[in-house]
């Protein structure tokens, strides 16, 4: 008699890819439609509204014009620069008709979202390949193992406070200037890490992914999407403040407990881990060093390359926080310790670039990832279908009342957080919409931005097409496990978020 076969959970190219065609099968279902769109041309100090059938008008550029389209914005913000992006006008949604295609466009225009996305997403592929070419020079002297030796033998028995410290670093970069896409780069330090200390690979993740989650849930100052959808809104960004607040201290608590507990239920026993066949695996790729035991000894020069390498995550936070930078610039800022590491390495120069380019081929999938993702949203802005999905979800929420309302308009932003998983893209095509509504059915309008924010939030957790499928690949940890690991937690939070949107609701 056959075994039967094992089913095996599809990697993450397969999982996006399905996401992808699903989301390709809606285009053909659900109605084209658009929204006029409007936005400032600093060149000729003129607003340009382009109209749904394609035709554009300008008008002056002046707050009159604002009022009259019914933008309740002030004029300051898009002379400023702060608004760059097109904003749905309110009351210009127009079906559209769909362009007939044969099966041989839609086979073209499934394989030619991909390779689009790889274009889109060439500053962030260029980032994580830097990251992976540094980190695989610095890991072949042997330097990140003898200092995880050091720092285990420094925590023995405290281990749990590394979550700690770490998740609430993570979530306080995320609560004030949006720390996501720049913690792939955390990855290869604090994942050896934690499996040195006797957590598995999830527990790692879920420090840094959930970290930042929470703290882009529950963001404060966060300039790409609190105060940008405050100031579309029309609301200063300090409404609505102390419910942010409260949500960012709950949710971080029940997280760093959530973890904490799965973590040290690993460490006693780790055949309890979700990913326990994996582990040989993991540790042999994140533990094992290729310099021998001689390399061991944490060195003077050891030291000296993970402080450089440690001190340029500084320079890097401080960069996008305070000069505004991105990806271009912290790439050549790695690029740049890259070179720096060259004398310390002691490496012949064909080792060294063979070490780097070695290092870089290890996050090529976290690369292709990255442009997998962005070929779903490619796939939907062709479609032309996200404009009708928030038309569709603004007239249900718009004759609820004030409690129901708010419940209801943060459900409404998890799904529309699914399709749009830009948290400026998304308030810049939702707020000039949904804020009004919050005047019709009588609660504050800071009440929206909090919802959207908890929305997309809360969604970003799971959502194949955001940043997790690029964060479990560095570990080759599959979709299932991390679903099956985090949904408890994702209801808890649900749970809470709503509570707090109808409290915000009285106030």
């Amino acid at each position: 008699m056959k075994n039967k076969k094992k089913f095996s959970f599809p990697t993450a190219y397969t999982v996006i890819l399905i996401v992808m065609l699903v989301v390709m099968g809606l285009t053909y279902i659900i109605p084209s439609g658009k929204y006029a769109k409007l936005s400032y041309d600093t060149n000729s100090s003129k607003f340009i509204v382009e109209l749904p059938n394609g035709e554009s008008n300008q008008y002056a550029g002046t707050q009159e014009t604002l009022n009259k389209l019914g933008v309740n914005v002030n004029l300051k913000q898009f002379t400023s620069g702060a608004i760059s992006k097109p904003v749905a006008i309110p009351n210009t949604y127009e079906e559209l008709g769909k362009e007939k295609t044969t099966i041989f466009g839609a086979i073209t225009t499934f394989l030619k979202a991909p390779i689009q996305g790889l274009y889109d997403s060439i500053d962030i592929i260029a980032f994580v390949l830097v990251i992976g070419g540094l980190v695989g020079v610095i890991n072949s002297t042997g330097a990140f193992t003898a200092g995880i030796n050091a720092l285990s033998k420094a925590l023995k028995g405290k281990e749990k406070w590394m979550i700690v410290i770490i998740a609430s670093l993570v979530a306080l970069g995320g609560t004030t200037f949006g720390l996501a896409e720049e913690t792939i780069a955390f990855y290869p330090i604090v994942v050896p890490i934690f499996i040195a200390a006797g957590y598995d690979a999830i527990v790692a993740i879920a420090t840094i992914f959930l970290g930042s989650c929470i703290g882009t849930m529950a963001a404060t100052v966060n300039p790409f999407s609190t105060i940008i959808a405050s100031n579309i809104a029309g609301v200063s960004f300090t409404q609505g403040m102390p419910l942010r607040i409260l949500a960012l201290v709950i949710a971080l608590a029940v997280t760093l407990i959530y973890i904490i507990r799965y973590g040290e239920k690993v460490k006693k026993d780790p055949t309890q881990s979700l990913i326990y066949a994996q582990k040989e695996e993991i540790e042999k790729r994140f533990l094992a060093s290729e310099s021998g035991d001689a390399e061991v000894e944490f060195t003077f020069r050891k030291k000296l390359m993970l402080l450089i390498f440690g001190l340029s995550f500084i320079v890097m936070i401080y960069g996008v926080k305070e000069l505004g930078w991105w990806f271009m610039e912290m790439t050549a800022l790695f690029f740049a310790v890259t070179f720096i590491m060259v004398p310390l390495s002691k490496q012949k120069e064909s080792e060294f670039v063979s070490n780097f380019v070695q290092g870089a081929a290890d996050l090529l999938g976290v690369a292709l990832i990255v442009a997998l993702a962005r070929g779903v949203t490619i796939i939907m802005d062709g479609g032309l279908i996200s404009d009708t999905i928030l038309y569709s979800l603004s007239t249900v929420v718009s004759s609820m009342s004030g409690i129901a309302f708010s419940g209801v308009m943060y459900l409404v932003y998890i799904v529309l957080g699914f399709f749009i998983n830009s948290s400026s893209g998304l308030a810049v095509l939702s707020m000039p919409i949904m804020a009004p509504l919050a005047d019709v059915v009588g609660v504050n309008r800071d009440i929206i931005v909090t919802a959207y924010m908890f929305g997309q939030g809360l969604i970003g957790i799971i959502t194949p097409t955001g940043l997790i499928l690029a964060s479990l690949a560095m570990v080759n940890v599959t979709y299932d496990k991390w679903l099956k690991f985090v949904m408890p937690l994702v209801g808890m939070i649900m749970v809470l978020s709503i509570a707090l949107l109808c409290i915000g609701s009285f106030i």
